[in-house]
């Protein structure tokens, strides 16, 4: 087909003008697969041998990791019809969605630990600190090259809160070559519509870059659910000489999600009558802004080292103002409207990590070895309407709503100013102690230090929490392709999030955790089968609980958690293949008191609250040639408990989604994705005992994707 023709048949399908295709033989170095094609150029591979940096800085594989990893391609996100980088990692064993508007909607659990204190989430192996239990960014997943996941203890590697996984989002890079560029545009149920563009390659022989550019917005699946999301990243790459390269990248998110703080429960039941209602005020207000920019400098200096350098820059803005309580009013038979809150976040910080790598000899062993320093300054101001005085709250029907408008007693004024500063030192080490067994380490001291200022009173607090985590692992390979581990980490967490602690917080130490790891790791059918296990126990110590004698809080409580991962990816004959993966685990308070009403009650062997027992995942795809494809996944997640009473329980949920593409051109592809196909009600989380985040119905989403 010649270079006008294809022209002529795109413009009659799209009814646009769209830039010149490229010529024909240029195209054809690129093979097209028969799954989505959702980059600009082709996506490398990930696999069991894919080195990762989940795991570790060594640049280890996961066969080489004595820990259970994962890792997420940009094109896995797009055919399992992902909306949002939480979403695609739920996607992964063990790991499941909590998220609500109070946290960033970006929460999750993993191996019975819960929110941002516990899980971490990284952006291009750096840390934004959590401030009061809030963190939004990064959502957009069009940016991401690649999701590498780790479960587990991690503090080792990223320090305090990474007990039950950390999760290290990727985002797209430059890359040499001809200069490509990848357009999408999307449109689906409540008006949702995406313009997205991607576009990279070479400037020159040594200047390179990677732009994207991803715009949505839509009415929501509930009244008044409006929202509106940009994303953008920039990235420029110097490669100074062969061995010296400098990359200078900026990020960029501005959220106004759909402000929906879930359906409230009539006498403690759900009624479906309630589903698309929304009871939030009509000027509320949910709004995020976030900056990261960073300067990555990569040294070959020999054969034998190299250094890694980042220094980055990271500004958060958020705002809520919103009337966030719905309680049912038997007496009056009428919904109790209260909590008006007014809350704004600055939070800014800058830090840099250096690391050198060094491939050495160890007693006549073949070893490497990384170390390094790291280095931040956290500024997190709080203002807010506290005491949250509101004038009575109103009574509304459940069934017909009225918005009203925010009204509170209580004034927006700033409250508190706290900065606060970390300094690390880690190393890690794998040596050769056999052709078969390695020997994977790793070290971590952290300093941190936290002044907070009370700008109400002007009084002053300050603390500073010291910690050190390690890791020993043993990797044997019994063939190239399966390997058995076993691991003894730690962890530490604090009682809150550091940035953000109370002076009455800053009394107690660090959470220490521990675990214990066996796994096994292989890949088969020369590569086309891979299937992983692991068993896991973990026990997390010096929790909050009550003083039998003082009544007063201290720290000797235990957490535990026991569990299996299990996961299998199969590339089967006549263009089919199946992910599948399923996780077991058991968690309990081992010691608890909690204090309710000023009273202490033992919740020890309760399980902790947004923990399920169960959950599972499984995608199956079917390539029809080189022009279609067609995917169809189940996400399960158990029963869980709304509260650590174990009183409240939320009924677990199974939702079906389906993906179909069709490359009408080389170059333009047709996408359809269904979400939710059996249309069930599910609860996403519990916002409150008496309040549920229900997950969207049955929905669709049709999408162009252009390269040129």
């Amino acid at each position: 087909m010649s270079r006008t023709s294809k022209l002529h048949t795109l413009a009659a399908c799209l009814a646009v003008s769209l830039p010149a295709l490229a010529d024909e033989p240029q195209r054809a170095v690129l093979a097209l697969p028969s799954t989505a094609i959702t980059d600009v150029r082709d996506e490398p591979r990930v696999d069991l041998a894919t080195p990762t940096q989940a795991g570790s800085r060594l640049g280890l594989s996961a066969l080489e990791t004595p820990a259970s990893t994962s890792s997420i391609s940009a094109e896995q996100i797009q055919q399992r019809s992902n909306l949002t980088v939480q979403d695609a990692v739920s996607r992964s064993p063990g790991i499941t969605f909590i998220g609500n508007p109070g946290d960033g909607g970006t929460a999750l659990s993993a191996r019975g630990f819960t929110g941002h204190g516990s899980v971490m989430t990284l952006f291009d192996g750096a840390r934004l600190y959590t401030g009061a239990g809030t963190q939004t960014f990064p959502v957009d997943p069009w940016m991401v090259e690649r999701i590498d996941v780790i479960r587990g203890p991690a503090s080792v590697l990223y320090g305090e809160g990474a007990t039950g996984a950390v999760v290290n989002v990727m985002p797209k890079k430059p890359f040499a070559g001809e200069i490509r560029n990848h357009l999408r545009l999307g449109y689906g149920s409540w008006d949702r519509t995406q313009l997205g563009l991607d576009s990279g390659g070479s400037l020159s022989q040594r200047l390179s870059y990677r732009m994207t550019l991803n715009q949505q917005q839509g009415n929501g699946y509930v009244d008044r659910g409006d929202s509106r999301n940009l994303a953008l990243s920039a990235a420029l790459r110097f490669d100074a000489t062969d061995d010296l390269s400098f990359t200078l990248a900026h990020e960029r998110g501005d959220a106004e999600p759909m402000n929906y703080f879930g359906t409230p429960l009539i006498d403690g039941h759900y009624r479906d009558s309630l589903r698309k209602k929304n009871y939030n005020v009509r000027n509320d207000v949910q709004r995020y802004h976030d900056e990261w920019t960073r300067l990555n400098t990569d040294w070959t200096v020999s054969d034998n080292v190299s250094a890694s350098n980042q220094l980055y820059y990271i500004k958060s803005r958020r705002h809520w103002r919103n009337a966030e309580n719905y309680n049912w009013d038997a007496a009056q038979g009428q919904l109790l409207r209260n909590g008006f809150l007014e809350i704004k976040h600055n939070q800014e910080q800058i830090g840099d990590r250096q690391s050198f790598t060094f491939d050495h000899s160890l007693f006549g062993l073949a070893s490497k070895t990384v170390v390094g320093a790291e280095y931040n300054k956290i500024r997190f101001k709080l203002t807010n309407n506290a005491p949250y005085n509101d004038i009575g709250g109103d009574y509304i029907d459940p069934w017909d709503p009225a918005p009203g408008w925010f009204d509170s007693q209580s004034a927006l004024r700033p409250r508190t100013h706290s900065t606060t500063h970390t300094f690390a030192l880690f190393a890690e080490n794998r040596t050769q102690l056999t052709e078969r067994l390695s020997l994977v380490t790793g070290i971590r001291r952290d300093q941190n230090h936290i002044d907070r200022d009370n700008l109400l009173d002007g009084s002053r607090s300050d603390r500073s929490l010291n910690g050190g985590n390690w890791r020993a692992g043993l990797v044997f390979a019994v063939t190239d392709d399966l390997s058995l581990y076993g691991q003894y980490s730690t962890s530490e967490d604090g009682v809150n999030n550091l940035v953000s602690l109370s002076p009455t917080q800053m009394d107690y130490d660090l959470t220490e955790s521990k675990q214990t790891e066996l796994g096994l790791k292989q890949r088969f059918w020369d590569g086309r089968g891979e299937w992983t296990l692991a068993a896991y126990h973990i026990v997390k110590k010096k929790l909050l609980v009550d003083n039998p004698i003082t009544h007063e809080p201290q720290q000797a409580g235990q957490q535990s958690s026991n569990g299996l991962e299990a996961s299998v990816e199969l590339a089967l004959a006549n263009q089919w293949h199946v992910s599948a993966n399923a996780s077991l685990v058991r968690a309990k308070f081992d010691d608890f008191d909690e204090v309710v009403a000023g009273v202490a009650v033992d919740r020890s062997g309760n399980r902790p609250d947004n923990v399920p027992r169960r959950s599972a995942n499984v995608w199956l795809s079917k390539g029809f040639g080189q022009a279609l494809d067609a995917g169809v996944g189940l996400r399960y997640v158990d029963a869980r408990y709304a509260d650590t009473a174990n009183s409240k329980r939320i009924a677990g949920y199974t939702v079906v989604d389906a993906n179909l593409g069709w490359q009408v051109l080389p170059d333009v592809r047709l996408g359809l994705q269904l979400n939710n196909l059996l249309n069930r009600d599910y609860v996403v989380s519990a916002y409150s005992g008496e309040q549920w985040l229900l997950g969207a119905p049955r929905s669709y989403f049709a999408t162009v994707d252009y390269s040129f």
